[in-house]
Order: structure tokens, then sequence, then C-alpha cells
């Protein structure tokens, strides 16, 4: 399954689309001329449509808009901890050459943790992330996750790490299974807004008793239709293919 969503992620890159199309169209276009032109007008096509955002931006909202974010409002003191998901660090070279925090633009998820920790000091911090490279190399998001609690001044005894998890579904059973870790007692699972169905679908399935903390909103329902980006659009695309494919595959595999 590890390996299966890896390949999974890698082809649903827009741009993989238009680089397959293009390529299948100077294949073809040797022995079948109007073939090949109609591919790589399909490939020219989908890089125009990979770089308008307006439909993936609304996607990207109907993700986030199945759990709002918390009433300012809510009560924490029966909570035991927060459950915070990896994919806010960057790739580990990057840490272990310069020695410093490096996040990416998740970076909510680690931001929110430490203000979380410091208004409420009976919370545990769970973070729950291990090395989801193909090849098992570098540093684990955990290891990582430790040195950025370390800098920011959260106690030591106030954080949980998990360091063998590759995807959600792990995460879940995985963290479970801490020493100390009741999944029965309330928790919050903080996680990007768009990744929050998913997330919640499995980690309910798993037994835990957890209500959704959303971060990291990328999307406020507002639509721009004449927005094209060579840059934020396939990357838009990607993020909502992912999530939205994602939590099918799960569903089918009875993970949520």
């Amino acid at each position: 399954m590890f390996l299966a969503s890896k390949l999974l992620a890698f082809v649903l890159q827009p741009l993989f689309l238009v680089g397959g199309l293009l390529l299948a169209g100077l294949l073809a276009g040797r022995r079948r001329a109007r073939l090949g032109r109609g591919l790589c007008a399909a490939a020219l096509l989908a890089l125009v449509v990979s770089t308008w955002t307006p439909i993936p931006v609304a996607l990207i909202h109907h993700l986030e808009s199945r759990y709002p974010a918390p009433a300012e409002s809510l009560d924490l003191r029966p909570y035991a901890g927060v459950v915070v998901l990896g994919g806010a660090l960057s790739h580990s070279e990057l840490w272990q050459v310069h020695r410093k925090v490096a996040l990416n633009e998740a970076a909510e998820r680690m931001t929110e943790a430490v203000a979380l920790a410091r208004l409420h000091p009976h919370l545990k911090l769970l973070f729950t992330g291990g090395n989801a490279t193909v090849t098992g190399e570098g540093m684990t998001e955990a290891a990582r996750a430790r040195m950025f609690f370390d800098r920011m001044g959260v106690p030591p005894g106030q954080v949980l790490y998990e360091d063998r998890s590759r995807n959600t579904a792990e995460n879940a059973t995985l963290s479970a299974a801490l020493p100390g870790v009741d999944r029965q007692a309330r928790w919050l699972l903080l996680t990007s807004a768009n990744h929050m169905p998913r997330s919640m679908g499995v980690f309910r399935k798993a037994g835990w008793n957890v209500t959704a903390y959303p971060v990291d909103f990328r999307a406020t329902g507002t639509i721009d239709w004449l927005d094209f980006s060579l840059s934020n659009g396939p990357e838009t695309w990607q993020t909502v293919l992912h999530e939205m494919l994602g939590y099918q595959v799960y569903r089918w595999l009875g993970k949520l």
C-alpha cells in the first residue's frame, strides 16, 4: 500500500499527464500524423487546464468545509492531548546539512501545536510521523519534530513521538500502540484542513475519540474564475486529487 500510494502520488501530478500526452503524440506522429497532432493538442489543453485554479480551489474549499475550525470558546480542559500529524517538515537533508529548523507550506501544523502546548500545559502533544521516503533513508519526521519542539521551548515531557508510520493509516494504528496512550480519551486531531476528512475517518475507524482541529487552510470560498497560475495551478490540482482519490482508496480498503 505504501509503494502504491507513492506511485499514485507521482501519477497524479498534472504535469505528468501533460508530459505523457506529449510523448505519446511525438511517438504516434511518426506513423500517424493526425493522431500525433491530436495528442499534442490534448497535452496543450491539459497544460492550460492545469494552470486554471478555480476548479481545484473550489474542491479544496469543499474538503476544508467538512470540518470547520473549532470555536475559540472550545473548552480544552477535558482533552488529554493533541495528535499532530507529520507533513509540515521539509525533507531531512536540509535539516542534516544545515542543522536548522525547516518547515514547508503546511507549517501551521507545527506552529499551532506549539501554541496549544503553551496555552494549555495539561495537553500532551503526540507527534506521529516516521520516514515516508521510498528508500527509508534520512531522519524520521519524529526526529525532526523533536528538534523543532525543543527549539520552540516545549517541555520534553509534554511531547510523545511515534516514529514508524509512513501514511495516515499507520499514524492512527501505531500512535495507539504507544505506551500510556488511551485512544478512548478525548484528543484533538491537528492536521491540514484539506486532509482532515480522510484523517478523521481513519482515526475514528481505528477507535480514537478525536475532535477535528484543522489548520493550514488554503481556500476562502471566494472563486476568481479568471485566475491562472503556472506554479499554483498544478500544485493545487495535485493536492485536491491526492486527497479525494486517497479518501476513496481508503474507503475501498476499509480504513475509514
